[in-house]
């Protein structure tokens, strides 16, 4: 069986300040880049590792309550900037996608669900009990916008902690989405309920995409925490630490390995191409 192949791209962005991300950061606004990636498996074909911001957010946010969720992330994004738009840009169909891994269902990560009729979900009960649970009205209070999640979404999800599980070195349980050791899911809860991120092997590198796990790349190379005031908009800030640690002990590790938090732009810029090329990363 041949390699698993990998692409990293932008849907939109919003900004933050990065005292916010780090504790100890600058008063001043850093891009938070919503990252995605397009994964092209041996046997399974397509599958997208979350997928941005839409211009989804906008209609979903155009009124109170989860106006608010607008007021206080400023998102930018283009039609073209996309992720459907994206691929048909560079002849590959929506349609051909036929796996989403969801890490979280926070609005920059599941923006474009709906452009892929095709798909299985792949997220974790956790996340998805969560998902059930949460209120239309103030979901946005959990960053979540539920307009953004298609209608038939439980009839086409697989929920990932119900898939065969591994124990890696240092990170503990993980889950083989399709049971031949290409994708590994690594649960990695606090910032989100129920959060996962995906461990995977290209033919040139091991790539950890650990979605919100952390913002910057200081936090699991020094240690460096979130300010607290984030605390209010994380699931779990015990849980959030105990991920952190774990990735923390695994750089250490594995320092081969490049860990890729979702937002860290100075750790995705240098990945991203202006074409889909599966054959860079």
């Amino acid at each position: 069986m041949g390699k698993t192949k990998l692409y990293l791209g932008y849907a939109g962005r919003c900004y933050s300040k990065e005292y916010h991300a780090i504790a100890n950061g600058r008063k001043k606004d850093i891009v938070f880049n919503a990252l995605w990636g397009l994964i092209e498996h041996p046997t399974e074909g397509y599958i997208l590792f979350d997928t941005g911001y839409s211009n989804r957010f906008y209609s979903a946010t155009s009124n109170y309550p989860n106006k608010i969720y607008a007021k206080i992330t400023k998102v930018h994004i283009k039609p073209e900037q996309e992720v459907s738009a994206q691929l048909e840009a560079n002849g590959i169909s929506p349609n051909s996608v036929k796996h989403i891994f969801i890490s979280h269902f926070h609005a920059d990560h599941v923006g474009g669900l709906k452009d892929f009729p095709n798909a299985t979900f792949h997220a974790s009960s956790i996340a998805v009990n969560q998902l059930n649970k949460t209120s239309k009205t103030f979901g946005f209070a959990k960053g979540i916008l539920k307009n953004l999640i298609p209608n038939d979404f439980m009839k086409r999800v697989s929920l990932i902690d119900e898939k065969q599980n591994v124990t890696l070195p240092i990170l503990g349980t993980a889950y083989d989405l399709f049971s031949d050791g290409q994708l590994l899911a690594v649960p990695l809860p606090g910032h989100a309920a129920g959060q996962m991120g995906l461990l995977l092997t290209t033919s040139k590198q091991t790539y950890f995409l650990i979605a919100d796990a952390c913002w910057l790349k200081a936090s699991y190379q020094k240690g460096e925490l979130p300010s607290p005031v984030v605390r209010l908009f994380f699931d779990s800030w015990t849980d959030f630490k105990s991920s952190l640690q774990k990735i923390i002990n695994y750089h250490k590790n594995e320092p081969k390995t490049l860990i890729i938090p979702t937002h860290c732009a100075e750790t995705t810029d240098p990945l991203i191409t202006s074409k889909i090329d599966l054959n860079v990363l």
